[in-house]
Protein backbone atom coordinates (compact mmCIF):
# COMPACT_ATOMS: atom_id res chain seq x y z
CA UNK A 1 0.00 0.00 0.00
CA UNK A 2 1.57 3.52 -0.90
CA UNK A 3 1.63 5.71 1.98
CA UNK A 4 0.88 9.37 1.16
CA UNK A 5 4.19 11.69 2.80
CA UNK A 6 2.41 14.45 1.86
CA UNK A 7 2.78 17.06 4.80
CA UNK A 8 -0.48 19.54 4.98
CA UNK A 9 -0.27 22.86 6.71
CA UNK A 10 -2.45 22.85 9.65
CA UNK A 11 -4.98 25.66 9.60
CA UNK A 12 -4.20 28.53 11.55
CA UNK A 13 -5.80 31.23 13.52
CA UNK A 14 -4.55 35.00 14.21
CA UNK A 15 -5.19 36.63 17.61
CA UNK A 16 -3.64 39.98 19.57
CA UNK A 17 -1.05 38.63 22.25
CA UNK A 18 0.86 39.91 25.11
CA UNK A 19 3.70 41.76 23.98
CA UNK A 20 5.81 39.68 26.35
CA UNK A 21 4.39 36.60 24.68
CA UNK A 22 5.18 37.70 21.32
CA UNK A 23 8.43 39.26 22.57
CA UNK A 24 10.09 36.07 24.11
CA UNK A 25 8.25 33.86 21.16
CA UNK A 26 10.37 35.87 18.54
CA UNK A 27 13.59 36.22 20.31
CA UNK A 28 13.58 32.68 20.37
CA UNK A 29 12.52 32.00 16.66
CA UNK A 30 13.47 34.74 14.84
CA UNK A 31 17.33 35.19 13.42
CA UNK A 32 17.65 38.73 15.51
CA UNK A 33 16.49 39.02 19.16
CA UNK A 34 16.24 43.16 18.37
CA UNK A 35 12.34 43.86 18.59
CA UNK A 36 11.50 47.21 16.67
CA UNK A 37 10.22 50.05 19.07
CA UNK A 38 6.85 51.82 17.33
CA UNK A 39 5.05 48.39 17.66
CA UNK A 40 1.41 48.32 17.85
CA UNK A 41 -0.34 45.22 17.26
CA UNK A 42 1.13 41.77 18.32
CA UNK A 43 -0.47 39.11 16.68
CA UNK A 44 -0.28 35.54 17.55
CA UNK A 45 -0.39 32.83 14.95
CA UNK A 46 -1.92 29.65 16.59
CA UNK A 47 -2.52 26.21 14.92
CA UNK A 48 -6.91 26.40 14.86
CA UNK A 49 -6.71 22.35 16.00
CA UNK A 50 -4.95 22.76 18.85
CA UNK A 51 -4.26 26.65 19.77
CA UNK A 52 -0.78 25.93 20.20
CA UNK A 53 1.17 28.91 19.20
CA UNK A 54 2.98 28.57 16.15
CA UNK A 55 4.27 31.95 14.89
CA UNK A 56 4.54 35.46 15.17
CA UNK A 57 4.00 38.76 13.51
CA UNK A 58 4.24 42.20 14.42
CA UNK A 59 2.68 45.63 12.66
CA UNK A 60 3.41 48.83 13.29
CA UNK A 61 6.47 51.39 12.02
CA UNK A 62 9.69 51.66 11.37
CA UNK A 63 12.18 54.34 12.81
CA UNK A 64 10.30 57.11 10.46
CA UNK A 65 7.04 56.28 9.22
CA UNK A 66 6.03 59.67 8.54
CA UNK A 67 9.09 60.29 6.02
CA UNK A 68 9.04 56.42 4.88
CA UNK A 69 5.49 56.53 3.90
CA UNK A 70 5.92 60.04 2.20
CA UNK A 71 8.93 59.33 0.42
CA UNK A 72 7.16 56.62 -1.56
CA UNK A 73 3.33 58.09 -1.58
CA UNK A 74 3.68 62.14 -1.03
CA UNK A 75 0.08 62.14 -0.23
CA UNK A 76 -0.19 59.39 2.18
CA UNK A 77 0.72 59.81 5.99
CA UNK A 78 0.78 57.00 8.56
CA UNK A 79 -2.70 56.66 9.24
CA UNK A 80 -2.72 54.59 5.59
CA UNK A 81 -0.01 52.09 6.15
CA UNK A 82 1.26 49.58 8.75
CA UNK A 83 4.50 47.72 8.43
CA UNK A 84 5.43 44.52 9.48
CA UNK A 85 8.03 44.73 12.31
CA UNK A 86 8.74 40.63 12.91
CA UNK A 87 7.85 37.98 11.55
CA UNK A 88 8.58 34.27 12.53
CA UNK A 89 7.51 30.45 12.74
CA UNK A 90 7.96 27.67 14.24
CA UNK A 91 11.15 25.12 12.93
CA UNK A 92 8.59 22.54 12.92
CA UNK A 93 5.75 24.15 10.64
CA UNK A 94 6.01 23.18 6.81
CA UNK A 95 7.46 24.92 4.35
CA UNK A 96 4.72 26.99 2.94
CA UNK A 97 3.71 28.07 6.31
CA UNK A 98 4.64 31.56 6.00
CA UNK A 99 2.44 32.21 3.05
CA UNK A 100 -0.43 30.76 4.46
CA UNK A 101 0.22 32.83 7.91
CA UNK A 102 0.33 36.27 5.50
CA UNK A 103 -3.21 35.18 4.31
CA UNK A 104 -4.56 34.90 7.65
CA UNK A 105 -2.59 38.26 8.53
CA UNK A 106 -4.03 40.22 5.76
CA UNK A 107 -7.79 39.12 6.71
CA UNK A 108 -7.26 40.19 10.27
CA UNK A 109 -6.00 43.98 9.06
CA UNK A 110 -8.92 43.84 6.78
CA UNK A 111 -11.52 42.69 9.63
CA UNK A 112 -10.03 45.16 12.34
CA UNK A 113 -8.01 47.69 10.39
CA UNK A 114 -9.99 48.50 7.53
CA UNK A 115 -8.72 51.92 7.70
CA UNK A 116 -5.25 50.99 6.64
CA UNK A 117 -5.00 50.99 2.46
CA UNK A 118 -1.50 49.76 2.36
CA UNK A 119 0.95 46.97 4.07
CA UNK A 120 4.73 47.59 4.05
CA UNK A 121 7.74 45.55 4.56
CA UNK A 122 11.00 45.02 3.77
CA UNK A 123 13.33 42.23 3.25
CA UNK A 124 16.62 42.02 5.29
CA UNK A 125 19.27 41.68 2.50
CA UNK A 126 21.91 42.76 4.53
CA UNK A 127 21.15 38.75 6.00
CA UNK A 128 20.34 37.32 3.38
CA UNK A 129 16.84 37.50 3.23
CA UNK A 130 15.61 38.62 -0.82
CA UNK A 131 11.88 38.40 0.00
CA UNK A 132 11.30 35.28 -0.87
CA UNK A 133 8.19 34.75 1.54
CA UNK A 134 6.34 38.06 0.47
CA UNK A 135 6.80 36.98 -3.68
CA UNK A 136 5.29 33.62 -2.73
CA UNK A 137 2.46 36.22 -1.74
CA UNK A 138 2.34 38.28 -4.41
CA UNK A 139 3.46 41.48 -2.91
CA UNK A 140 4.98 44.45 -5.37
CA UNK A 141 8.47 44.81 -5.03
CA UNK A 142 10.15 48.72 -4.67
CA UNK A 143 13.41 49.23 -5.61
CA UNK A 144 16.37 48.18 -3.27
CA UNK A 145 19.11 50.43 -1.43
CA UNK A 146 21.86 50.21 0.18
CA UNK A 147 21.73 50.71 4.50
CA UNK A 148 24.52 50.69 7.28
CA UNK A 149 24.91 48.37 10.15
CA UNK A 150 27.88 47.88 11.83
CA UNK A 151 29.18 44.31 13.23
CA UNK A 152 30.99 43.69 16.39
CA UNK A 153 34.04 41.77 17.07
CA UNK A 154 31.78 38.69 18.70
CA UNK A 155 29.59 39.57 15.53
CA UNK A 156 26.67 41.78 16.93
CA UNK A 157 24.65 43.42 14.52
CA UNK A 158 24.25 47.46 15.49
CA UNK A 159 22.13 50.05 13.99
CA UNK A 160 23.46 53.27 13.44
CA UNK A 161 20.98 54.64 15.59
CA UNK A 162 22.32 52.51 18.29
CA UNK A 163 25.73 54.07 18.02
CA UNK A 164 25.44 56.99 19.96
CA UNK A 165 27.79 56.26 22.89
CA UNK A 166 30.46 55.02 19.94
CA UNK A 167 30.06 58.29 18.45
CA UNK A 168 30.73 60.23 21.69
CA UNK A 169 33.91 58.00 22.74
CA UNK A 170 35.07 58.68 19.04
CA UNK A 171 34.75 62.45 19.17
CA UNK A 172 36.52 62.46 22.85
CA UNK A 173 39.20 60.61 21.16
CA UNK A 174 39.70 63.14 18.21
CA UNK A 175 39.73 66.03 20.20
CA UNK A 176 42.56 64.07 22.60
CA UNK A 177 44.66 62.72 19.46
CA UNK A 178 44.00 64.89 16.46
CA UNK A 179 43.10 68.54 15.83
CA UNK A 180 39.99 67.80 15.40
CA UNK A 181 37.14 70.11 17.90
CA UNK A 182 33.99 69.83 16.28
CA UNK A 183 30.96 69.62 18.33
CA UNK A 184 29.31 66.41 16.83
CA UNK A 185 30.35 63.59 15.03
CA UNK A 186 27.43 61.67 12.49
CA UNK A 187 29.48 58.57 11.51
CA UNK A 188 32.39 57.45 13.33
CA UNK A 189 35.89 57.30 11.96
CA UNK A 190 37.62 54.06 10.33
CA UNK A 191 40.65 54.42 12.06
CA UNK A 192 38.70 54.51 15.87
CA UNK A 193 36.55 51.35 14.44
CA UNK A 194 39.42 49.61 14.11
CA UNK A 195 40.35 50.52 17.85
CA UNK A 196 37.48 49.01 19.12
CA UNK A 197 37.44 46.08 16.47
CA UNK A 198 34.04 46.74 14.52
CA UNK A 199 33.41 46.86 11.08
CA UNK A 200 31.11 49.31 8.87
CA UNK A 201 29.15 47.46 6.52
CA UNK A 202 26.86 48.26 3.77
CA UNK A 203 24.52 45.56 2.59
CA UNK A 204 21.12 45.64 0.37
CA UNK A 205 17.65 46.39 1.65
CA UNK A 206 14.61 45.58 -0.61
CA UNK A 207 10.82 47.29 -0.35
CA UNK A 208 7.54 45.20 -0.76
CA UNK A 209 3.96 46.30 -0.60
CA UNK A 210 0.97 45.01 -0.59
CA UNK A 211 -2.77 46.51 -1.12
CA UNK A 212 -5.61 45.90 1.22
CA UNK A 213 -8.20 47.62 -0.41
CA UNK A 214 -9.12 49.20 -3.67
CA UNK A 215 -7.42 52.95 -2.86
CA UNK A 216 -4.04 50.96 -2.17
CA UNK A 217 -4.47 48.41 -5.75
CA UNK A 218 -5.15 52.12 -7.25
CA UNK A 219 -1.52 53.49 -5.41
CA UNK A 220 0.61 50.45 -6.65
CA UNK A 221 -1.27 49.36 -10.23
CA UNK A 222 -1.25 52.75 -11.97
CA UNK A 223 1.95 53.40 -10.57
CA UNK A 224 1.18 56.74 -8.15
CA UNK A 225 4.32 56.07 -5.86
CA UNK A 226 7.83 57.83 -5.97
CA UNK A 227 9.34 54.50 -6.93
CA UNK A 228 7.96 52.14 -9.22
CA UNK A 229 6.13 49.07 -7.90
CA UNK A 230 6.36 45.92 -10.21
CA UNK A 231 6.95 42.05 -9.67
CA UNK A 232 10.34 41.94 -10.95
CA UNK A 233 11.67 39.96 -7.67
CA UNK A 234 15.38 39.93 -6.70
CA UNK A 235 16.54 36.61 -5.81
CA UNK A 236 19.27 35.29 -3.75
CA UNK A 237 22.31 36.17 -6.91
CA UNK A 238 21.00 40.29 -6.08
CA UNK A 239 22.16 40.29 -2.35
CA UNK A 240 25.45 41.90 -2.23
CA UNK A 241 27.58 43.34 0.75
CA UNK A 242 30.61 45.91 0.81
CA UNK A 243 33.02 46.61 3.84
CA UNK A 244 33.98 50.43 4.63
CA UNK A 245 38.48 50.32 4.60
CA UNK A 246 40.78 52.38 4.20
CA UNK A 247 40.82 52.06 0.63
CA UNK A 248 37.01 52.87 0.30
CA UNK A 249 34.56 50.29 -0.15
CA UNK A 250 35.20 46.96 -1.03
CA UNK A 251 33.23 43.83 -1.85
CA UNK A 252 32.71 41.03 0.77
CA UNK A 253 31.05 37.97 1.06
CA UNK A 254 27.81 37.49 3.56
CA UNK A 255 29.06 38.48 7.20
CA UNK A 256 27.76 36.28 9.68
CA UNK A 257 25.78 37.97 12.19
CA UNK A 258 24.88 36.67 15.53
CA UNK A 259 24.14 38.02 18.95
CA UNK A 260 25.96 35.38 21.02
CA UNK A 261 26.85 38.18 23.38
CA UNK A 262 25.04 41.21 23.09
CA UNK A 263 26.16 44.22 23.93
CA UNK A 264 24.90 47.19 21.82
CA UNK A 265 21.60 45.80 22.00
CA UNK A 266 21.02 45.17 25.14
CA UNK A 267 17.90 47.51 26.72
CA UNK A 268 15.85 46.35 23.36
CA UNK A 269 16.60 42.78 24.27
CA UNK A 270 16.39 42.75 28.04
CA UNK A 271 12.62 44.86 27.27
CA UNK A 272 10.67 42.14 27.69
CA UNK A 273 9.05 40.31 30.97
CA UNK A 274 9.71 36.13 30.99
CA UNK A 275 7.60 36.02 33.86
CA UNK A 276 4.49 37.84 31.85
CA UNK A 277 4.88 35.52 28.83
CA UNK A 278 2.94 32.74 29.68
CA UNK A 279 0.47 31.88 26.90
CA UNK A 280 -1.40 29.64 29.36
CA UNK A 281 -2.15 32.67 31.88
CA UNK A 282 -2.94 35.15 29.75
CA UNK A 283 -5.44 33.12 27.72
Amino acid sequence: MMIDKTITTPSLLVKEINKDIAGVFTQEHHYSPVFPKLTKHYLGIFNEETNVLVGVLTLGWGTQPRQTIKKLFPSLDTQDYLEIGKMCMTDEMPTNSETQMMKQVVRWIKKNRSDVSLLYTMADGIMGKPGYVYQAFNFYYGGSYWTDSFMTETGEKVHPRSMRKVLEDNAMWLRKNTKWNNKKLFWPTLEYLNIIKMKRIKGMMFRYMYPLNKQGKHLLQDNQATWSFQTNYPKTSDLQWKQQTDKGYVQIPQPHFNYDDVQYNTKNVNQFNKSNASLESWL
